[in-house]
This record gives C-alpha cells, structure tokens and sequence, in this order.
C-alpha cells in the first residue's frame, strides 16, 4: 500500500470511531473533538515509531480508554450540559446556529400546516365527532405527508425519489377515501390500523435517503422510530398535564373548555407532536440516545417474564386463547411491540461486542414470542376452521405468520450468535431486510382486503 492509502485507511477508522462516539455516548461534540486531538497524537507517535497503520490505530484507541468509561467520566464532569442540550442551540459559528434555527422553523411550521390541514375537512362538513371513520382512515395522511417532506428537505432528495413518493401518497389517499366502506365494517377498520404501517415504512426512505440499501441505514431508520416513540409518550404525558390544568383554570371563571380542548388542542396537537418530536430526533439524537438504552434494558426482561408467566398459566390451566376482533387487535399489538423491542434493542447494541447476559433475556424474549405467536396461530386456525374466513381472521392469520417467520430466524441467529457461530451483523441484516414483508402485507390488506371482502 501507498502512503497515500496509509493516510485513507487511518482516516476512515478515525471516523468510524469519531461517529460510533458521537452516536453511542453523552459526549458534547467539543469533547469528541478533544478526544481526536488526543488519539491522533498518539496514532502519530506509535507511527514514528514503526508501527503499522492498523497496529497504531488499535494501539491508541487502547490507550485512550473505554469509551464508556469516559463516557462515564465526560458525565460526570460536565452533567449540567446534557440538559440544556435538549433545548439550547450548542455555541459555535453563526452559521450552524442559523442552519438549526431554519430546522426548527420549517420543521414547526410543517407541524402547524398538518394541524391545519387536519381540521380542514370541517369546513366541508366533516366533523371529527360525527364522521370519526373518515380521520381513522386519513390520519396517517394528514401526517405523514408533511415528515416526508420535512426529511426529502434535509435529506435533498432528487426529484426522481420525492416523484415516486408523491405518486404513493397519492395512491394511498385515494383508497382511503375511493372505497364504499361498509358503516362500521372490518376492512375500513383494518385500513385505519394498517396504512399507517405501509406509510411509515415508505417515510423511512426519506428519513434514510440514499442509504435505504445499506444496513446501517435501515438500522438508523429503525433508531430513529423507537427514539420518536419516546419523545412522543413523553410529550403526550406533557400535553396530558396540560389539558388538565387548561379545563381545571377555565371552569374556575365558569367557561367550558373542553370542546376547543377535544375538537382543538388534543387532535391538533396529536398532528404536530410527530413533526415536533421527529425534529426533536433528529437534532438531538446524543442525548436520548443514553435513555433508549436503559429502557430496552428495563423492559426486555420484563416482557420476557411476562410471556414465560402467560405461557406457564396456559399449560397449567389448558385454557384456549380467545379470539374476537378485540383480542386478535390486541395479541397482535402485543406481540408487534415484543418485537419493535427486540429491533430497537438490536440497533441500539454495539455489534462488536461480544454476547452477553442481556443477549440470554433476549434470546428469552425472541423464543417466548415464538411460542405465544404460535399459540395465537393455532387459535386463529382453528377458528376459521369452525366459523369460516373474515377480515380480521384473515389479516389476523397473515401478521401471525409473518411474525412466526420473523422470529423462527431471528430465535436462529440469535442462538448461533450466542453460541459465536455467527456475527451479530447477521441478526441485523436478517431484521432490517425483513421491514419491506410488513409493507408489502401492509398494502396487502389496504387495497386488496376491501375488494375481496366487499368493503365489509
């Protein structure tokens, strides 16, 4: 190799190492700087002394410690910084100052224009209170529109890519709004529930841009929806308060304001809260992403409890599992969360690592879902098998399998990693290749299941 590719293979482990600081740890971007002043030194003087581009860059990461370590240590010392980076714009040149402020106007503004778009089939007389099957049916659209364009902006996408969005959007809005829906039927239902999905994942490809092939992107997108989903139950907690205290203040002076509260302030909120949180996101990934973490460290072992102690009372008590529409919404929920934790948990590990107690819980997590899924298998089947075929038992049945398929693999590579016949790379590859399937039986169920069942 060339001196040349000397200094380029040392430049790209620096920054492989720069980005999975900056990522990973509570670190202010002063401090990353820092520690790369630190490490190049170091890089320079076990250069000069004869070792070998890699040998002196493993060396030096060596001797700058673990970077929990001084994740641990840059915490400690500067703890008052990781709060106001949530709401002050960091120090630094005028021009990353006035590039995050124009972030937060289009972002804000884009939140304002989907609350307002939201509201405005009421002009039409479509009120929320007498028709809520129609905002069912459109609220993804009444959203996800707007977070598309808000990413196309940052990413600046061609106008290849934002012609083959709009032309889905679209699509979308007309099945939504086409279809002779039966009142109360369970295919205008089972389009509420599933176009949000098949949307959310064709959003992703703003969000990740031109790296929608690349692992590491679908894996940043699906960072990305768990760090959101937090934002947003802690900004619904928020508006919660809120709407207590803005009906509690006003009865105090003898006005009722809870229908501008209900029509208003909830559902406009709502809308605007995924545009605030997205940007939210984007801007502050460092520091949320210490907490996403934690809580899938929390609550994997207690789901993994809960799944064993359902499995155990199911065979100790050979009871079936119910299965009305309520109850396949429901398990198919749960289960579709067990495994948005095992995602979120599977972006947020650091592949390198070697497998680890918390690998077991998940291993744990993975096969109980496995079971329960079968268990909800077996039900539907024989479900069908004595009342017949329906929407909800259909798309009931096709999410099962697509789930079992799912975690069949996942429990696979999972044991090999464990079991260090296989890279945790697999495990992340194998996930993120899967996201299309839920898409693909997604749209399945909104354009086909109307047409196949009669729009009942």
């Amino acid at each position: 190799m060339t001196a040349s590719d000397h200094a380029g293979l040392l430049e790209e482990q620096i920054d492989q190492w720069r980005s999975y600081l900056r990522r990973r740890q509570a670190i202010h971007s002063v401090d990353v700087a820092e520690l790369e002043d630190h490490l190049r030194e170091q890089v320079a003087g076990l250069l000069g002394a004869g070792l070998a581009t890699d040998e002196a860059f493993l060396v030096a990461v060596k001797r700058m410690g673990d970077l929990d370590a001084l994740s641990r240590e840059f915490a400690r010392e500067h703890s008052e910084r990781l709060w106001k980076q949530l709401v002050v714009v960091p120090e630094g040149s005028g021009e990353p100052q006035a590039a995050s402020r124009t972030d937060a106007i289009v972002a804000f503004s884009l939140a304002v224009a989907a609350a307002l778009v939201f509201k405005m089939p009421a002009l039409f007389g479509i009120q929320m209170e007498h028709n809520p099957a129609f905002y069912a049916r459109n609220v993804s659209l009444f959203v996800l529109p707007f977070l598309t364009g808000y990413f196309a902006w940052k990413r600046r996408l061609d106008t290849g890519i934002l012609r083959w969005l709009a032309v889905v959007f679209v699509a979308a809005g007309v099945f939504a709004s086409v279809y002779p829906f039966a009142p109360g039927g369970s295919t205008e239902a089972l389009l509420a529930l599933h176009l949000p999905m098949a949307l959310w994942l064709v959003m992703g490809i703003a969000y990740v841009g031109t790296r929608w092939r690349q692992v590491a992107g679908r894996m940043d997108f699906i960072r990305f929806s768990g760090e959101l989903f937090i934002y947003y139950v802690l900004m619904a907690l928020g508006g919660g308060v809120l709407t207590g205290f803005t009906l509690m203040i006003f009865r105090a002076i003898g006005i009722d304001a809870e229908p501008f509260v209900k029509l208003w302030l909830l559902p406009c909120g709502a809308v605007g809260a995924v545009l605030v949180g997205s940007w939210l996101v984007e801007v502050k990934q460092s520091v949320i992403e210490n907490m996403a973490p934690v809580l899938t460290r929390l609550f994997s072992p207690l789901f993994a409890a809960m799944l064993v102690t359902f499995l155990g009372t199911l065979l100790w008590t050979g009871r079936g599992v119910g299965m009305e529409r309520e109850v396949l919404i429901g398990f198919d929920l749960l289960l579709a969360l067990v495994l948005g934790l095992l995602l979120y948990s599977i972006s947020a590990r650091d592949p390198r690592q070697p497998p680890g107690a918390f690998d077991v819980v998940q291993v744990v997590v993975v096969i109980s879902a496995l079971l329960a899924d079968a268990v909800a298998l077996w039900a539907i089947a024989a479900r069908i098998s004595e009342f017949g075929f329906s929407p909800n038992r259909v798309a009931a049945l096709g999410e099962n399998l697509i789930l079992l398929v799912n975690l069949v693999w996942s429990a696979a590579l999972y044991i090999r990693f464990l079991r260090r016949r296989a890279s945790f790379s697999d495990l992340e590859r194998w996930q993120t290749n899967y996201l299309p399937v839920y898409a693909v039986w997604a749209a399945i169920v909104v354009i086909v299941f109307p047409l196949l069942f009669r729009y009942l």
